[in-house]
């Protein structure tokens, strides 16, 4: 814990050192060494210059066919961008204009609403089913209804999805597809956690499933490697998008730092056993936390994910409690109440459900990518708060 407090980036130092930070997605983990060893080459040799050529771009596509047996991730075919969401909004500008709709599963990555709005789109939103997985029919509704009213529309998909941890399969994934030729809606999906799929799951690249050829991704080493502060990402385009993906500006390919792409080219290239050993751990704190809610927060709705360090917690119990309390207080009455809650009385940060979109309110979304003993103290430490005691 010292040591991490001695951070400082956002996870480390938003919040009093009193407080346990499960909030942001940043990991508490050293780098990967042969991603510290090509920095620190960089660094000695003053390698700090502009970035050029396609190193990044063909480490992905090694790693793809390596990882998820996708052969298809052709180099020409990307584009380097500043990073994952930076780039999503530059594709989007290829295939949408200034009021075109941008259809999303809520609740999902906060993220989308404020970068998708500030650039001048409006958001549809197509509720996640109550298994926390697509929903087709109300997919198929939101496209058909966008259709009907005359608009050019694009799907923002989170694969795997965030906040909930989804990992989407192959006859989803089709599906999906299936629709968006149906009702002529371009495809953009977010895949910035698609190392990070836990045992019992397989990540489906999107641009690998039949119907996607018009479809973008936008990847990036950024959450597997713990990288968030060294910029660099790919937007990838499908064999019918390439034209598309070539007019973008000239000027996004100058967002992405050199060292980060150095960074997410070493973790892509020689990081895979690091990740494989990170994955373990993930994997060891979902069942941990799995074991803690049960022990100390079993009015918690939770359904394990199936990739990602995000867990999901319905946490609507502690406002139907209020609620019924005979002083008629009502403790636990905004809409970010269990966050607040859980921030004032137990000292733990979470990020509040209601940021991401309708479905999110009452629920909290909880970073497990620490130490067991962090992880443990938290949940004890959240165990212990309800509006009644």
């Amino acid at each position: 814990m010292t040591e991490l407090r001695q951070r400082t980036s956002m996870k480390w130092r938003v919040h009093p050192e009193d407080v346990l930070p499960l909030w942001v997605a940043e990991m508490d983990v050293r780098l990967a060494p042969a991603v510290a060893e090509a920095l620190h080459r960089a660094i000695d040799a003053g390698d700090t210059g502009y970035p050029v050529g396609t190193a990044y771009a063909e480490a992905f596509s090694a790693f793809a066919a390596d990882r998820w047996s996708w052969s298809n991730l052709e180099v020409s075919r990307t584009a380097i961008v500043p990073d994952v969401m930076m780039g999503v909004v530059e594709v989007l500008r290829l295939v949408t204009s200034p009021g075109d709709a941008v259809v999303v599963n809520s609740p999902v990555y906060a993220p989308f609403y404020a970068f998708v709005t500030h650039d001048g789109r409006q958001i549809v939103e197509a509720p996640l089913g109550q298994d926390l997985r697509v929903s087709l029919d109300s997919l198929e509704e939101s496209f058909l209804r966008i259709r009907q009213q005359g608009r050019k529309a694009a799907y923002l998909l989170s694969n795997p999805h965030n906040p909930t941890g989804t990992v989407h399969t192959m006859a989803e994934l089709t599906a999906v597809a299936e629709l968006a030729g149906k009702y002529d809606v371009r495809v953009v999906s977010d895949e910035i956690h698609a190392p990070l799929v836990l045992p019992g799951a397989q990540f489906i690249p999107y641009l690998s499933v039949p119907g996607s050829e018009n479809a973008f991704a936008v990847m990036s080493a950024s959450k597997a490697w713990n990288l968030a502060g060294l910029k660099a990402a790919l937007a990838v385009a499908g064999p019918d998008a390439a034209a598309d993906l070539a007019r973008m500006p000239e000027e996004v390919s100058h967002g992405p730092s050199h060292l980060g792409l150095i960074a997410h080219t070493a973790a892509l290239r020689d990081g895979q056993d690091w990740l494989n050993a990170l994955i373990q751990g993930l994997d060891s704190n979902r069942t941990l936390l799995r074991q803690l809610l049960a022990k100390h927060l079993p009015e918690a709705g939770y359904k394990e994910p199936e990739g990602t360090y995000l867990a999901w917690l319905d946490c609507r119990y502690l406002e139907s409690e209020s609620q019924d309390s005979p002083s008629g207080l009502g403790v636990v009455t905004d809409v970010a109440g269990p966050t607040k809650m859980f921030l004032e009385e137990a000292r733990v940060a979470l990020s509040s459900g209601h940021v991401f979109g309708s479905g999110g309110a009452g629920h909290v979304r909880l970073n497990f990518a620490t130490s067991q003993a962090i992880l443990t103290e938290a949940i004890e430490r959240m165990g212990r708060v309800h509006p009644l005691r």
